[in-house]
């Protein structure tokens, strides 16, 4: 466990150093240290952002330099409250884990959508719908949320799915999009750019400014996708 600065108003709490060697598990150590963060309550933080790897804590500078003393300057101090909050200082040891969502999405594979299915499945050497059928058969899990609102990193993709992201990234992607990028699978929130290679499309909302919280999908969740038709999109779209 590390504790760094990140500028003037925020920690990173570096949980583990790589992703990859254990996926599940490091996720698992993430939402842990999040979670007991977000129960500590400590005085001056406003904002956690659980990564892959990290959790983010940003504070308000001006309350977290009143906490502190000569003795202890304020850095200092949100520092020790930040090790005692994921040591569980006050809290038994093994608390109990929250409970995992599991979380349907509807895709709809059609071509209109899928612009890059043909050269995922040229990469994986399967037919697109066997890469379709891989695609929706297996169970993802959220590793994070980020590069725009309501991104959904997911973890889980069938190692022959993998495919590098494209070369020049399209300049604009429709919301809703679902997209395979390296090891990974996502889906595009917002109409934004994006290098990622285009599968399908979800007539979900993934994000909702109106909405408390916003975000559709969080950190921890379980993910499965369901291969739905182009007159069920429509509907599920009004």
């Amino acid at each position: 466990m590390e504790i760094v600065h990140l500028g003037d108003s925020a920690l990173i709490v570096r949980v583990r150093d790589r992703f990859e060697d254990a996926p599940d598990q490091t996720l698992t150590e993430v939402l842990r240290t999040f979670r007991r963060l977000q129960a500590a309550a400590i005085p001056g933080v406003i904002e956690l952002a659980p990564a892959y790897t990290t959790v983010a804590v940003f504070f308000d500078p001006m309350v977290v330099a009143n906490a502190g003393s000569e003795r202890n300057p304020p850095l200092d101090w949100l520092t020790e409250r930040v090790r005692a909050a994921i040591a569980g200082a006050g809290r038994p040891r093994r608390a109990a884990p929250s409970p995992v969502r599991l979380v349907e999405i509807p895709v709809c594979y059609d071509p209109e959508f899928a612009l890059d299915l043909d050269h995922v499945a040229s990469q994986a050497k399967l037919t697109p719908p066997k890469v379709v059928d891989l695609h929706s058969r297996a169970e993802y899990r959220v590793s994070c949320i980020g590069f725009v609102p309501g991104f959904p990193f997911l973890t889980g993709l069938q190692k022959e799915l993998a495919t590098p992201r494209r070369a020049t990234p399209r300049k604009e992607i429709p919301a809703g999009s679902v997209a395979i990028g390296g090891a990974q699978t996502g889906i595009y929130p917002l109409r934004s750019p994006g290098g990622w290679n285009l599968i399908g499309r979800t007539p979900l909302r993934l994000f909702d400014p109106e909405k408390t919280p916003p975000a559709f999908l969080r950190a921890g969740d379980r993910v499965r996708f369901r291969a739905i038709t182009r007159e069920e999109f429509e509907a599920l779209a009004l």
